[in-house]
């Protein structure tokens, strides 16, 4: 993959085509990158899962590296939104952790195979890859959460000797992990591993002790 840039790298006849088609080729691709991985993930089997030409794609997309980064643009733009919109919002930080918290589970649930995808790129060997990821997956999320621990630190909610990036980061490995544990198999088997086989009816329980865990890590005792 050469080039890389994490943005919309579609076609402008992409734009043209009704809603609902355009969602339908994003949703076949989003399946088979999160199954195969972006090497073996074969532009025939999205188009024909998606009911249209191989030579559709290429009128939409130059290749295959520009369908997965839309893909990935997509997905990333989705999160970023649910985390923004909940950082302008006027409530105590722990009130936004809940709501990250539950968003988290929803997004995890309706948007398994994304989840699957990150967690799958994620795991690419090449290491400018790996950079570009993380830069375009963890960027807004990174700029989210320690603004949130820094306005905590003003309203006294969290602790001022907490380093505000290391914070930041174990919260987003927390939530990070969270995700997979709903929608990754490995993750989900090892959840109910250290849990029980009804952990996953049980979000308000989830969500309860993720608080508890969180808020004696943000204030002294």
């Amino acid at each position: 993959m050469e080039d890389l840039g994490f943005k919309d790298r579609h076609k402008q006849t992409f734009d043209n085509i009704p809603k609902e088609k355009r969602d339908r080729i994003l949703r076949c691709a989003t399946d088979e990158f999160a199954l195969h991985g972006y090497e073996n993930a074969n532009v025939s089997a999205i188009a024909k899962a998606a009911d249209i030409s191989v030579g559709s794609i290429y009128k939409y997309f130059e290749g295959k590296q520009d369908l997965f980064l839309t893909v990935v643009h997509h997905g990333i733009e989705r999160i970023d939104n649910v985390l923004r919109n909940l950082l302008e919002e006027d409530v105590d930080v722990l009130i936004k952790v809940e709501r990250i918290i539950r968003e988290l589970q929803d997004f995890s649930r309706t948007q398994g195979k994304l989840i699957k995808l990150y967690n799958e790129i994620t795991g690419e060997n090449d290491d400018r890859l790996a950079r570009q990821l993380a830069e375009a997956m963890e960027g807004v999320s990174a700029s989210v959460y320690k603004q949130a621990i820094e306005q905590g630190k003003k309203t006294g909610e969290i602790r001022p000797d907490l380093d505000t990036g290391m914070a930041a980061f174990m919260i987003d490995n927390l939530f990070m992990s969270l995700q997979f544990s709903y929608s990754c198999e490995y993750y989900c088997e090892r959840f109910k591993m250290f849990t029980d086989e009804r952990i996953f009816e049980r979000d308000d329980f989830v969500v309860e002790q993720m608080l508890k865990f969180i808020k004696s890590a943000f204030k002294y005792k």
